[in-house]
Order: structure tokens, then sequence, then C-alpha cells
């Protein structure tokens, strides 16, 4: 028996066809997605058929991990109504700032919605449409995230219209503490009310049916779907780099930090997903590889054939604005550039910049939590990296464990098709197999100036 888990991510969608027994990938598809931070949700369907059309007959289930955050506006007939704004499109943050004050300040916003609003959230980019395209605002009868609108879909049903808590946690107008949406957030950030999807009911909920008859689980956002994915229990923590960074940690209660460092997340298994997210990630090796003329196997050699501190150049990754810490405006530094800097170093500056903001990340949510992270899974396409499979335990100072790559969101989404379809209490035991742990000495001098170079996170 097959289930199919769907990636619905922000750079592509990717389509895994999943044994229920073992968890053992025996089909996959993929597809792109235009780039940018502003796109055609209608895309994201194009792609759905290309990668789902000859797996889906297969599969009894499928759910879908999403981006998160993405605003997907519909009129009274269910079309959209603009571009979708992705979570990485930070042209919101002055409404950030706007929707913080006006739920009190940060110390209450974290109560009221585990976070500090940022501009990556939802209700930031829907007040940034009522103040900018007022008439797109006034259309907008309902909004979607990215993975409902793809859930609804592959549904039988048009008018299919569900989600679930996790990624309903990062919009912005969800309750942690209740467990529920609170509309007046929503009606507020819009300026008037809007029809939001019917939270699922368990976090194995069947939610649908395809037009083939196959159950349909809520889907989830991608970090819940990668947690989900990887089994993660309570304290452990899994970083991942891909488009963005993400430290994410299982916790059994609801996180508030009013820093708004940790945004207090729910997740996909009745439990909460505190996580730290940054907007630059694989995109730090991307740009310095291009500026180095090398491929990612060149950029690897390079940064293990310089030192632990790159002869002291020190990078600040900041490329297109930061989230966390929140910095929506900032550019990168690059500091103790000399004459005698190599190409190794700048290549070792990169990696240990990357590994750096993790380990920030990983720091903020300890602080958040009172709990010392009791494992770390290091995934994504960035851990494909050889530099900084082997750079990571150093900056980090603890050992870091690598399990072998795989589309881990999508077998997140895989795994909550299975346990729809079950029924059971807990979802299936898969565990990803070969995981290998790096370990190294420490170089806290290279986090040390690191951190000078970034300053105060609050």
């Amino acid at each position: 028996m097959f289930v199919l888990g769907i990636d619905s991510s922000t750079q592509s969608t990717k389509a895994l066809l999943v044994d229920t027994d073992t968890g053992a990938v025996v089909d996959e598809r993929r597809a792109p997605h235009p780039d940018g931070s502003e796109v055609d949700p209608r895309h994201w369907l194009e792609a759905l058929d290309a990668t789902a059309a000859d797996l889906l007959p297969r599969a009894e289930a499928v759910a879908v991990g999403g981006q998160q955050h993405g605003m997907v506006a519909l009129d009274e007939r269910g079309d959209v109504v603009r571009d979708a704004l992705l979570w990485n499109d930070t042209r919101s943050a002055p409404q950030a700032e706007q929707l913080t004050a006006e739920l009190g300040g940060p110390a209450a916003a974290a109560r009221r919605i585990g976070s500090v609003p940022v501009a990556s959230f939802t209700a930031t980019k829907l007040r940034w449409m009522a103040e900018h395209e007022p008439d797109n605002a006034a259309r907008t009868h309902s909004v979607l995230l990215p993975h409902d609108y793809v859930t609804r879909a592959l549904s039988a049903d048009e008018a299919l219209f569900a989600t679930d808590r996790g990624d309903a946690s990062g919009t912005g107008y969800f309750d942690p503490q209740a467990d529920a949406w609170a509309p007046e957030l929503a009606a507020s950030a819009i300026g008037h009310p809007i029809e939001l999807p019917t939270l699922a009911s368990a976090p194995n909920a069947v939610v649908g049916r395809t037009r083939g008859g196959a159950a349909i689980a809520a889907g989830t956002g991608d970090n819940m779907a990668a947690a989900l994915g990887l089994g993660l229990g309570p304290g452990e923590v899994s970083l991942s780099i891909g488009t963005s960074g993400v430290a994410a940690m299982v916790s059994p209660v609801p996180t508030a930090d009013p820093t708004g460092l940790v945004t207090g997340f729910a997740d996909a298994s009745g439990h909460f997903l505190p996580l730290a997210c940054t907007i630059n990630a694989a995109r730090i090796l991307d740009t310095t590889r291009l500026l180095l003329g090398v491929d990612h196997a060149g950029l690897d050699a390079l940064a293990l054939a310089s030192v632990a501190g790159a002869h002291g150049l020190t990078m600040l990754p900041y490329l297109d604005g930061e989230r966390t810490p929140s910095r929506p405006y900032a550019t990168g530094t690059l500091a103790g550039l000399t004459s005698r800097t190599s190409r190794e170093d700048l290549a070792r500056a990169a990696v240990e910049a990357l590994l750096c903001s993790l380990a920030d990340a990983v720091a903020f949510l300890e602080a958040a939590t009172g709990v010392t992270a009791q494992r770390i899974v290091l995934i994504g396409g960035g851990a494909r990296s050889e530099a900084v499979r082997l750079i990571a335990p150093a900056v980090l100072g603890r050992p870091v464990e690598v399990p072998p790559p795989a589309e881990y969101v999508a077998l997140g989404a895989a795994r909550q098709a299975a346990w729809a379809l079950s029924g059971d209490r807990e979802p299936p035991a898969w565990r990803p197999a070969g995981t290998r742990i790096h370990e190294a000495d420490p170089t806290p001098e290279v986090l040390d100036r690191y951190r000078e170079l970034r300053g105060p996170v609050s």
C-alpha cells in the first residue's frame, strides 16, 4: 500500500510515493516553480499536475507540506485576487510593526499569537494589501496558505477549505493557547471579516477525498512536515538549510518569546514547534561560489583548504535583509579583509557565516524554551555540502547528526497521509536509515567574532 507526500516549496514541487509499512520511497517526481517572492499560485498547480498526475492513482492517501506564511487571496468565486506574496517578501515590515503595536507590544503579541509579528507572516501581508491595494483587499473574501491552495486542487470537492494547526500558527491570526483561529485579528489586518479554512479536528484527520477516492490529510507547513518526516521528539532540533535556514525544536508546551527571535508555532503531531528562521541560508553558499567562479564541490574544497576563522575574515550574511534577527533592510558585511585574504578564506568565511547564523538560531531556541537541545539533525540541500557537514560541529560546539539526503518535507507529508489512512493514535514509526554523526573540536572564537560583528539582537 502506498501514500503520496507532496512538498510544494518556494522553489519546486516534489512528490514522493511511499510504502506505508516501511517508509521507503518507491517513486518520485519534481517540477520547478517560478523564482521570486511574489508568484501566481496557479503555477503551483501546474507543478502539481506535472509531479502528481502519474503517482496519485497509485496512492491510498495524500498530504501536502507547503511553504509557510504565503498569502493566497481569493474572491467570492474562489478565484485568485492577486499574485501570492510569499514568506520571503519583506515589503510588509512596517505593517509588522503596526500589528505588533496594535497587539499591545512584543510581549503581549507573543502571548496572544505565540510570536511577535515579522514581515513573513500572512497577517502583515494582508495589512500591506489593505494599505497599498485597497481594491484587491476589498475583493478578498477568503485567504488560504500555499499548502491549503494545493490541497484544494487535489480534492474532488472544489469547495474544500481546510488546513491544520501547524501552518495556521504562522499566520498571525491563530491563538496557540486556544488551538483555534482568532478571526478578529485577520479582520483587523485586512479591514473586514474574511473566511478562514476549517481547522482539521486532529493531526491525522481525513479532510477530503481525491477524484479517485484517495484520502486527503490536512497537510501542514514545510517546517512541521520536516519535523514529522525526521521523527523528532521533544527537545530535539532540526537545522534545515534550504532557501531559508530553520532551527526547529519539538516542545510539549507553547512558547511565547517576547524578543521575537523565536516564533511559537504548533506542529503537525499535536505538540508545538518553536523555531527560528533566517531568510539567508543556502543562498550564502550560492552567492559566494558564483563570486568565486566555482561549483558546489569547488566551494567545499576551497573552504576546507582554509583554517578555522578564515584568517580573521568574518562574514555577516544578511544578503537580502534578515528575519532572525529582524533586520529587513540589512545587507551583507565582510570584516577583516586584508591584502592576504585568499579565495579559500572567503569560501571558509561564507560556510562559517551560515553555520554561525544557525548556531544563533539554536541558542535563541534554547533561551526561549529553557531546554538544552538534546539532539541536532542537519538536513536540507545545504547539508549536502561536505564543508558544511565537517565544519558544523566545530561552530555549533556539539555533535551533529546528518541523515541521508532525502526530501524530508515530502516524507513528512507522506507520513501524515499514512497516519490519516491508518487512524492510529500515533504516526507510523519511520526512521531514516544511514544517519552519520559528525564531531569536531569546538571553535568558539569563530562564533564570538561573528556575534561581535552582528551586534545586539534585541
